[in-house]
């Protein structure tokens, strides 16, 4: 009995201190963006000390940041928001919906090659993405799609080899008399998809939206090297301008801002998902 509650004592302590690690840059960070610019300034050079709260509490610092993003006031900020927008919603879409129906067609479907074909749909996760990145992009600027959002959007209706192989490994649990049932009831194998398996793999769609979410979101290579234009720019690349342009150390209070303005809905995406991605490692996604 002292043993167990011993052991549960150090893992609380080690689970504290690593979240508490975690966490303490993002608070720094929130912290900093509230600062004046002085003092935010010190501490970054390492010459002055920064409260677990500010003294003076500048919420101001969002509004100059985000004003200054762009060549226009707010223009900018509003053009990258939307275009990140756009991309990432239209992505997860595409992934969770050519996702789940390749997997399925792996669960359910017979067909002729279909063991070696998944094995082959599998070896493409071993292929770095700095190898196929020159080939895409003469493919992409051959059919003009060069400062568009088709090159970072199109891929994801084409399916993703790691939530492939996820749907797969979770439709494969499901049991075939719901299936045979719907067929009785006169669906297809589409009808069956669309209205009966999909329905179900809740667990498994929500670790693929929040994961397709966050790296999406994030993503600067793609951007970079697709989108041109200003008016194209998505938080990432508009992020990056902003560092470039205001640097300095008497401007980090203003880099955090946009860093914490950025960084939201990653987070809001995370808690409100959270009881739907918990269940979906738990149950279906690590299934064989």
């Amino acid at each position: 009995m002292m043993s167990r509650w011993l052991g549960k004592s150090i893992a609380i302590v080690a689970l504290a201190a690593g979240s508490l690690a975690m966490l303490f840059p993002l608070w720094w960070m929130f912290v900093i963006s509230l600062e004046s610019p002085q003092r935010a300034g010190a501490a970054a050079e390492g010459g002055g000390s920064i409260a677990i709260w500010p003294e003076e509490v500048h919420w101001s610092n969002y509004a100059e940041a985000l004003r200054q993003i762009g060549t226009e006031p707010w223009q900018g900020f509003l053009d990258a928001l939307s275009n990140s927008i756009v991309i990432t919603v239209l992505v997860v879409v595409g992934t969770v919906l050519s996702s789940s129906l390749v997997g399925f067609a792996f669960a359910r479907i017979n067909f002729r090659g279909r063991g070696p074909l998944f094995i082959l749909m599998l070896a493409t996760m071993m292929l770095p993405a700095q190898v196929t990145m020159i080939p895409l992009f003469l493919v992409f600027r051959t059919m003009g799609w060069i400062d568009t959002i088709l090159p970072l959007v199109v891929p994801a209706f084409f399916g993703s080899a790691f939530f492939i192989f996820m749907y797969r490994q979770f439709i494969s649990q499901i049991s075939e008399s719901l299936i045979e049932a719907a067929r009785i009831d006169g669906y297809g194998m589409f009808g069956i998809w669309w209205r009966i398996i999909l329905p179900m793999c809740k667990p498994v769609t929500a670790i693929t939206a929040i994961f397709t979410f966050i790296f999406v979101w994030n993503d600067f290579l793609g951007p970079l090297i697709y989108l041109h234009s200003d008016d194209q720019s998505t938080l990432a690349l508009a992020l990056n301008s902003f560092r470039n342009q205001y640097g300095g150390l008497e401007n980090v209070h203003l880099l955090m801002a946009v860093s914490v303005v950025t960084m939201i809905p990653c987070v809001v995406l995370f808690f409100a998902a959270q009881r739907a991605f918990v269940e979906g490692i738990g149950s279906g996604a690590v299934k064989g």
